[in-house]
């Protein structure tokens, strides 16, 4: 396997189906790739803008966080615009998962290893976990029709 094409603290872009684009970054690897936690953000851009338009960026701006494949970075679906200045990975965290069982409705908070997010190190049973995001490894094609959907005017 050849060098991957992102590290932590990639920016990149992500065609959204309506036309335009949103952003990403990517916060977690697997050591391989393969596997990624990526930061979405909007507002959507008519053009790719470039890595110093993007300074300002935080966790609190971004408008979902999940766990995906890297096929888009890897195929170039998911152009790349440059890495953030400083990186400093506390500052990304890996966030907590809300899981529901289909059969017994038991909601369960998972957390994923924070040097891995392909692997899940604990799981625990709760009452309610609304504010979490669903748990779930999604194919980059998957994550561009969520990002269009959470960015089209409401």
């Amino acid at each position: 396997m050849g060098k991957l094409p992102y590290k932590k603290g990639t920016l990149f872009a992500i065609p959204l189906r309506s036309g335009g684009y949103g952003l990403g970054l990517v916060a977690r690897m697997a050591p391989k790739g393969k596997i990624i936690l990526v930061y979405l953000f909007g507002p959507m851009r008519l053009e790719l803008p470039n890595a110093d338009e993007l300074s300002d960026i935080s966790p609190d701006n971004a408008v979902r966080c999940l766990r995906c494949g890297d096929l888009g970075l890897i195929n170039g679906s998911w152009p790349i615009i440059g890495e953030m200045k400083i990186w400093i990975e506390d500052k990304w965290p890996m966030p907590n998962f809300v899981h529901k069982e289909s059969l017994s409705n038991r909601i369960l908070i998972r957390k994923y290893s924070d040097s891995d997010p392909s692997k899940l190190e604990g799981q625990a049973s709760v009452a309610s976990a609304g504010h979490l995001e669903q748990d779930g490894l999604h194919g980059y094609e998957v994550v561009e029709l969520i990002l269009t959907d959470q960015l089209k005017p409401h």
